[in-house]
């Protein structure tokens, strides 16, 4: 009965130890008398207990990586402290095995190697602004040596970069004077539109004065001008109405009592007027007179 149950027990951890199950976005490396045998897939695998075995297990996740401060020295020879991340993921579980030691701790080795490498190039005031373009350089030149490795390098991100206390005061004193220069210019730009923009308007208003008083004098031109046209036809209506009214019945004589009574009466505001008074010849043959005056006015009736 003790022999039954051992040897059901030891069945039944034979095939325990012959069924292994593989998590999802995991790769297990089997070695099958210490030599690489075969690599599990995730889901339930078969193995030979005592013979197999589970040599190394691998995450096929992306995986981040803390790449530890180290001071860099940049090109004009400014000593600065720089860290970050590195993202990797394993590509092929038989050369992650088999290809190195530990390739995370290749890979960070490298990364920081590299950094250095990277920062040396270019200047410190560069290093700020150019951190994509380092990053990028730093994941070309890991991911060309881990390729060998069975990883694959993702993505490389700085997360500091600290200059020494002296440094950031100085460059905390550029920028300072820079926004001082900025503002400086600001102010200087500013008075000068303002200058230009009182002479744009001082000329437009002397455009438009001069523009108005042109306007002004063709108006009153084109009045005077209006107006004489309106004296010039009232006369002229005045004219022809005399004359119709000359050759009605009766107007002859009304012109002739007319020009009797207005010879007399200028006659008269001329003895007013003055002292001496010089008389004509014929002042006491009226009619004469008249007729003189009525001869004058029959001729300017006969030319109009």
């Amino acid at each position: 009965m003790i022999a039954l149950l051992s040897f059901v027990l030891l069945v039944l951890v034979v095939v325990f130890m012959s069924v292994k199950v593989v998590p999802q976005q995991r790769a297990y490396i089997v070695e099958r008398l210490g030599k690489y045998y075969a690599t599990l897939q995730p889901g339930i695998n078969f193995i030979i207990p005592f013979l197999d075995r589970i040599a190394y297990r691998h995450s096929l996740k992306e995986q981040a990586y803390d790449i530890h401060e180290q001071v860099c020295i940049t090109k004009d020879n400014v000593q600065v402290r720089v860290d970050g991340v590195i993202f990797l993921q394993v590509v092929d579980p038989n050369k992650a095995s088999y290809g190195i030691n530990d390739y995370v701790f290749a890979v960070t080795q490298l990364a920081q190697t590299t950094m250095r490498s990277e920062i040396g190039k270019i200047d410190l005031d560069k290093t700020f602004v150019e951190r994509m373009a380092i990053n990028m350089a730093v994941v070309a030149s890991i991911d060309e040596a881990a390729i060998s490795w069975g990883v694959k390098v993702l993505r490389y991100e700085i997360r500091n970069i600290t200059p020494p206390q002296t440094v950031l005061m100085a460059m905390e004193k550029q920028m300072q004077a820079e926004r001082e220069k900025r503002a400086v210019i600001l102010e200087s730009e500013g008075k000068q539109q303002s200058a230009v923009n009182v002479a744009e308007g001082q000329k437009r208003r002397v455009v438009l004065e001069s523009e108005a008083l042109k306007l002004q004098q063709i108006n009153q031109a084109e009045g005077e001008a209006q107006a004489i046209l309106s004296v010039a036809d009232a006369t002229a209506e005045s004219i022809r109405k005399v004359a119709e009214a000359i050759n009605a019945e009766g107007g002859l004589e009304a012109v002739q009592l007319q020009v009797a009574e207005q010879y007399i009466e200028q006659f008269g505001k001329i003895a007013k007027e003055s002292n001496t008074l010089i008389l004509p010849s014929n002042l006491t043959d009226v009619s004469s007179i008249v007729a003189s005056a009525m001869t004058v006015i029959k001729k300017t009736e006969n030319k109009a």
